[in-house]
């Protein structure tokens, strides 16, 4: 039930618009409030995200409403509280404003204003001609089944996904190793069975477009009249002795909580334990960074002559390595793998890793860290749709797939038109976690009717962040590759925030320790005004660089 409670020490809202400020609510304990003016208007929401909690009134607060999260780029609707970009799932809350006898006043629901936050309502009987089916349950599933539900879809909605469990924060696996899946879960059963979504554990086998049906491997069917394939990435396995999926206990991929259970079992009480991590992208950074912080003896190999050089490039790489060095792991970087064999006590596990330069770690457990291929083994030999060549599905910048009625794709299976700067709407496939949580809002909105005016899809940029001794931050893409990388800050400390460049044009950002510079360039580049490099050359601070509402995107 709503009340009315007095902002502390307030006579008055002096913000002008574009501006906010936190205030603290009297006679509720801990109870604040974040004030916004919006084109001349005031509005009050809670002050924290709700995806981890990070103070809003440090974030990013556009001309057109938006207000985004400083750490992983989660964006809210200032009037509305409703979430705009992933990675949150519930809204901010959102309360009226009143400013009279010298005091400033907030209405509104007291659990809200206890909570920070608001809470997502989409509890639904099932009813009408629309049936959704969705194949696979990862992020790409979330945005899309509670983007619809939110927005009014009313028809059955059927989760098809191999993982016997509801949909969890896969990001949390390899940043902390949590085995638990009531630590990871987005949400409980019930809050599902409730929206009237039904989650099946069965394996999609084939999918017949023209029927508009999908076929399991336990030998069901089901009936949609919207499909939308979301099954994610394999992790790959090294074609290689010893490091051959089933060859040797104690080698690992990372993919699922099995996988999380399984590592931790081999790891045990952790001292002392010699973890080998092939593979020096982001899973095998921050796997190596966790299992270094849990005692073991960590090495990483790597192809590349500095971690993540291929994403990042060599200065960036280089400044990340350093950090996990002292935390204790080792690395052997422009190295190939030759083989691993098996311990000398037990033939069963691996015991030792070989380069092809003759060195050999010793190795008590195993992680492969390279890469994932598209899961869309379902849809080979498919007449109605034909694969990329690294097995993904084409899609529209919709993520509609031509050719075949009612049928989306989103997440690590979809290569899609890029709009980002320097894209030029090349086909692109984004293996990010908020990549396809957007990529299923915007399929959600397509559905309901809900689109921007003239746009096929929700314009967003990529945004991905990363547990490596500090948070690293990242937006846009370098899909038309960078020839140069702008570098502010100290490398060192770490407190930095690099420019990569193509031509005079910067396509992507990375910061650690400058938050919000890395949501902002996301802000700005959504609306097509990220400064030029020789701006950032000449001095300018992304910071102060004003936020209208246009998106030209």
């Amino acid at each position: 039930m709503a009340q009315e409670f007095k902002l502390k020490d307030l006579t008055s809202v002096d913000l002008k618009p574009g501006q906010k400020q936190e205030a603290e609510v009297e006679g509720v304990e801990g109870g604040k409030v974040l004030l916004l003016n919006m084109n001349g208007e005031i509005h009050a929401t809670g002050p924290k995200c709700t995806h981890f909690g990070a103070p809003l009134v440090k974030g990013v607060f556009s001309g057109d409403g938006r207000l985004t999260c400083p750490w992983h780029g989660a964006c809210f609707s200032v009037a509305t509280g409703e979430v705009e970009d992933a990675p949150a799932l519930d809204p901010i809350a959102t309360f009226e404003v009143a400013q009279r006898d010298g005091g400033v006043y907030i209405k509104g629901d007291e659990s809200a204003l206890k909570a920070s936050r608001g809470k997502l309502n989409i509890a639904c009987t099932p009813s009408g001609p629309e049936k959704l089916v969705v194949i696979g349950g990862g992020s790409g599933t979330i945005g899309a089944v509670e983007g619809l539900r939110g927005g009014g879809f009313t028809g059955p909605i059927t989760v098809l996904t191999i993982e016997p469990y509801q949909p969890i924060d896969r990001t949390k696996l390899s940043k902390a190793l949590l085995a638990d899946v009531s630590k990871v879960a987005w949400r409980s059963e019930d809050f599902y069975a409730s929206a009237g979504i039904t989650f099946v554990t069965d394996e999609a086998a084939s999918v017949d477009f023209s029927a508009k049906s999908v076929a399991t491997k336990s030998g069901a069917t089901y009936d949609y009249t919207k499909l939308v394939l979301a099954t994610g990435g394999v992790p790959r396995w090294l074609p290689l002795p010893g490091l051959r999926e089933g060859e040797l206990k104690n080698v690992f991929v990372l993919r699922s909580v099995p996988h999380v259970q399984a590592i931790l079992q081999a790891v045990g009480e952790g001292k002392g334990k010699k973890a080998v991590v092939i593979g020096s992208s982001f899973i095998g950074m921050e796997v190596a960074n966790c299992l270094a912080g849990k005692g073991c003896d960590v090495s990483v190999i790597g192809m590349e002559s500095q971690p993540m050089e291929r994403v990042l490039g060599v200065q960036i790489g280089k400044a990340v390595r350093g950090l996990l060095e002292k935390n204790g792991v080792k690395f052997y970087m422009g190295a190939s793998v030759d083989k691993a064999t098996a311990s000398s006590s037990d033939a069963s596990a691996v015991g030792a890793v070989h380069l092809k330069d003759g060195t050999a770690l010793e190795a008590d457990l195993v992680i492969e860290g390279v890469g994932v291929r598209p899961a869309t083994d379902y849809l080979r030999d498919n007449p109605a749709v034909t694969l990329e060549k690294d097995s993904s599905v084409a899609t529209d910048e919709g993520f509609a797939v031509p050719g075949v009625d009612g049928v989306f794709a989103v997440g690590d299976i979809a290569t899609y038109p890029y709009h980002g700067p320097g894209g030029g709407g090349k086909p692109t496939r984004i293996e990010h976690w908020n990549v396809a949580q957007n990529a299923g809002r915007g399929v959600a909105a397509a559905i309901n009717g809900k689109l921007p005016p003239g746009k096929k899809g929700k314009p967003f940029i990529p945004v991905f962040w990363s547990a490596l001794g500090s948070q690293l931050r990242y937006c846009g893409n370098t899909v038309g590759g960078y020839d140069d990388v702008v570098v502010q800050g100290e490398l060192e400390k770490p407190s930095w925030a690099a420019f990569y460049c193509n031509g005079d044009d910067v396509v992507a950002v990375a910061s650690m320790m400058k938050d919000p510079v890395m949501v902002q360039c996301a802000e700005l580049m959504r609306q097509g005004r990220m400064p030029k490099k020789s701006e950032i050359v000449g001095g300018v601070d992304v910071l102060e660089v004003g936020l209208p509402g246009e998106i030209v995107m």
